[in-house]
């Protein structure tokens, strides 16, 4: 327990941001070192002479600049100072709860696009590549192939909108595609926006990376834009990532009017945007896009991942006017080395010949019919889900928790994502989820089993699971 007792008297505004300020300050002049305890609300209240409330709102306020971290039972511990980047310890990010690969299990925690025949064509396409360009194969990639942009132009393109090539860095997927763009716009120390559920592997990398994952609150239909304004007043942000055209794991989609105040929200307060197209490419009702709004300051990402073959590991991201260069040079850094000319060259043939997109309405066939067995087999369950999506957002039954729903099915032979997977911070909400993906699962009939032991562990109930804890 620390004897630290802040004092109120500089500053404007209401006390509890007062108090938040000073906080900052404190830990940024090392009065507050890392893993200092705060005082106890009640005992803080009673001696600056103020309601537990207003503390409650400081310290709540201190959590969401990724400065502490409360844990029930135990306190409020300080995480770091922002002013030392390179010395503070990393925002404590939640999730990371997958299992390991484990010989037995049926996967169905995982969204790759599912073998509808592409295995034969890609086989035979590599072997070509291999055979007419074993030089190019052999050596680095120093820069992309005029082909290869124009496959970013022609992936990209949609609703109205055209990337031009020279916009276009190709990289190693998406993932790598969105960490080029952090590394190329932000230095460590600035914050990042994510939806209060998202795709949290870029929250952890993010923040292994010293940026400091924030989060903004989502409804039912996404990003709520009067969160994000308070977010970014309070906390100034450099750049927000969110999927606006299908959210992952929820399958929102932002309606036009939010699109346009987030994009408001971003100018106002100068935040880059990064526009996670992944899930969206399946989606051909897809609404408008961040990047036809916001061209000037939204980086619009796609893969091959979960259309064509998530083995690929070929993605890109097209860039604002002048980033582009930015963010190649940001991918060589961070990744070592651009994409291999192998997988770059077979992703243009793919792309440029148009066997990617008649690839890609396959899989949305597949995935459509998987989607219908769902729909029969878990029927009287409460769950969202798209026939053009390979995964469905399930709602538990009280008094489930989705952690221990995630042991109870794994001890049945079925892996699935529980909600924390999905949570850039730490949060104490509970949303009762889990995450079920049905593209990977070699067969339908694996599919089958799968949804059929999903449907036994509910109507079993809890009973015979609590020892999980």
């Amino acid at each position: 327990m620390t004897n630290w007792m802040p004092t109120l008297s500089d500053g404007e505004g209401p006390i509890y941001v007062r108090l938040a300020d000073r906080i900052e300050a404190d830990i940024a002049a090392g009065a507050l070192a890392p893993g200092a305890k705060l005082p106890p609300q009640r005992n803080l209240a009673f001696d600056l002479g103020v309601t537990i409330g207003t503390v409650g709102r400081a310290y709540a306020l201190v959590r969401e600049r990724g400065l502490v971290s409360g844990e029930v039972g135990r306190g409020t511990f300080v995480l770091g100072s922002s002013d030392e980047p390179a010395r503070q310890p990393q925002p404590e990010v939640f999730g990371g709860t997958r299992f390991p690969l484990t010989s037995g299990k049926l996967r169905m925690d995982s969204t790759a696009a599912p073998d509808v025949g592409q295995t034969r064509l890609i086989s035979e396409l590599v072997t070509r590549i291999a055979r007419d360009h074993a030089a190019d194969m052999l050596d680095y990639v120093r820069q992309p192939l005029p082909a290869w942009l124009d496959a970013g132009r022609v992936w990209l393109s949609r609703t109205g909108w055209q990337p031009s090539p020279e916009s276009i860095v190709p990289t190693a997927g998406a993932h790598a595609a969105i960490m080029a763009v952090i590394a190329a716009m932000t230095v460590p120390g600035d914050r990042i926006v994510f939806e209060a559920l998202t795709y949290s592997s870029i929250a952890r990398s993010a923040a292994l990376i010293g940026r400091r994952p924030v989060m903004v609150e989502i409804d039912a239909d996404g990003m709520i834009p009067e969160d994000f304004d308070h977010v970014c007043a309070q906390q100034h942000p450099k750049l927000t990532f969110l999927m606006p055209s299908l959210h992952n794991p929820t399958l929102a989609t932002l309606p036009d009017r939010r699109l346009n105040e987030i994009v408001a929200i971003a100018r106002r307060h100068n935040v880059w945007l990064i526009e996670d197209m992944v899930f969206g490419n399946l989606v051909d009702d897809a609404s408008g896009l961040l990047v036809s709004l916001a061209p000037e300051r939204t980086f619009h990402v796609g893969s091959l991942s979960k259309s064509v073959a998530a083995g690929l590991r070929t993605g890109w991201v097209a860039c604002p006017p002048h980033t582009a260069q930015r963010v190649h040079t940001a991918s060589r850094m961070v990744a070592g080395s651009l994409p291999t000319f192998l997988m770059s060259e077979t992703a243009a043939r793919l792309v440029l010949s148009g066997e990617a997109e008649a690839i890609r309405r396959s899989v949305r066939a597949e995935t459509a019919a998987r989607e219908a067995m769902a729909r029969t087999i878990l029927a009287g369950s409460e769950f969202s889900s798209r026939p053009d999506i390979p995964f469905l957002w399930m709602k538990l039954p009280e008094p489930w928790l989705s952690g221990l729903f995630r042991r109870a099915v794994a001890d049945e032979g079925v892996l699935v994502d529980e909600e924390d997977e999905y949570k850039p911070v730490r949060t104490e909400r509970n949303h009762h989820r889990i995450r079920v993906g049905f593209s990977s699962a070699g067969s339908r009939d694996d599919v089958l089993r799968g949804f059929d032991t999903i449907r036994r562990v509910l109507e079993g109930g809890i009973a015979g699971h609590d020892s999980f804890g």
